[in-house]
């Protein structure tokens, strides 16, 4: 039986959050002379001399409505990377307790354990980047707090078999933290319609990817109400600021334009999936769920440089293993992708 208590780093339990002063003053108001703002105003403009909401109220309940889910089943984060790191830093004490990473994988994993100073212990994806369950499972100590999986994976592309993350989330007794970061472009649903079924599951998202947001650094992160409790007990008190709440609730009354931009770019993904098999440069093309395709190439190195010659910038991934003479491309316009096309041609 999962047990959250016995996971979390026993400070974090006891400590008491920033209490900040949109915190303490509940009601309605007309003067705010409680948090030192500057009362003139602002040089960027309206409402930016007050302090967001720390909550995101507006946006998580519109959030929440748009991913069926409850609104405290919702945290939001500088990026999906805040979420991970404050994962890190509510159940895993430094010097003592693992995470466990299954590359090839998203390399901010790594980053945020070693910064955390937490142990990293990896099983490698299968041939075809697969999760080898039982090996997994004899991997996990009594200290691995938490299980990345990316899904669909970056830098592979490809979605992680349901029952594999079933059954992972089913025999371990920690937290199962599932990066859906590339769901949109996949048929498969998103596992935070089973958020309840399973209380040790946490599925990060994102606005930077289907959404075209990536500049405005906004995170998701979906779990029980216990778990988003504790996460917003340590973040920062304002960590999501003012213009990037106005502009996502802006931007989620849009899910038509959503929609055609997803089909847009799935479509493009499987004409550039179709035509670079002919290229003499080109050995394999990965099957991909995801906004992005990965390439093996005669020779990686050669590869890049030569479209970078031609102003095409392009992810050389031949550093990560099972990803040998590797690149990774992005999914861009049809004009962006005829160019590439040719440029490999010229190889």
């Amino acid at each position: 039986m999962f047990n959250l208590e016995s996971i979390v780093r026993p400070n974090v339990l006891k400590m008491k959050p920033y209490s900040s002063a949109r915190d303490d003053f509940q009601g309605i108001a007309n003067i705010f002379l409680d948090a030192n703002e500057n009362s003139l105003g602002s040089l960027a403009g309206e409402n930016y001399n007050r302090y967001p909401d720390p909550h995101q109220k507006k946006l998580k309940k519109l959030i929440s409505e748009i991913k069926g889910v409850k609104p405290e089943q919702v945290f939001l984060g500088n990026g999906s990377d805040e979420a991970i790191d404050l994962l890190l830093r509510a159940f895993c004490q430094p010097g003592k307790d693992a995470l466990l990473s299954l590359p090839p994988t998203y390399g901010m994993y790594e980053v945020s354990a070693n910064l955390n100073e937490v142990r990293i212990d990896t099983v490698k994806l299968t041939a075809d980047f697969q999760i080898p369950v039982r090996e997994v499972l004899q991997t996990v100590r009594p200290e691995t707090k938490l299980i990345f999986v990316c899904s669909p994976n970056n830098p592979t592309g490809n979605s992680i078999e349901a029952e594999a993350i079933e059954t992972l989330l089913k025999e371990f007794n920690g937290l199962v933290v599932l990066d859906e970061a590339y769901i949109d472009f996949a048929d498969t649903p998103s596992w935070t319609t089973r958020l309840d079924e399973f209380p040790n599951l946490v599925v990060l998202q994102t606005f930077s990817k289907a959404w075209g947001m990536a500049g405005l650094r906004l995170g998701m992160a979906f779990a029980s109400k216990e778990i988003i409790a504790l996460l917003d007990k340590i973040k920062p008190p304002y960590n999501i600021n003012e213009a990037t709440q106005e502009l996502a609730l802006q931007a989620l009354d849009k899910t038509e334009v959503l929609k055609d931009m997803v089909e847009e770019i799935t479509q493009e993904r499987e004409l550039l999936m179709m035509s670079l098999p002919g290229l003499n440069a080109v050995e394999l093309v990965y099957p991909s769920d995801a906004n992005f395709i990965l390439v093996k190439v005669t020779d990686a190195a050669a590869v890049y440089k030569h479209l970078l010659s031609k102003g095409i910038v392009v992810r050389n991934r031949s550093g990560l293993p099972g990803c040998e003479e590797c690149i990774r491309i992005s999914v861009g316009t049809l004009e962006e992708n005829q160019e590439l096309l040719k440029a490999l041609a010229e190889f």
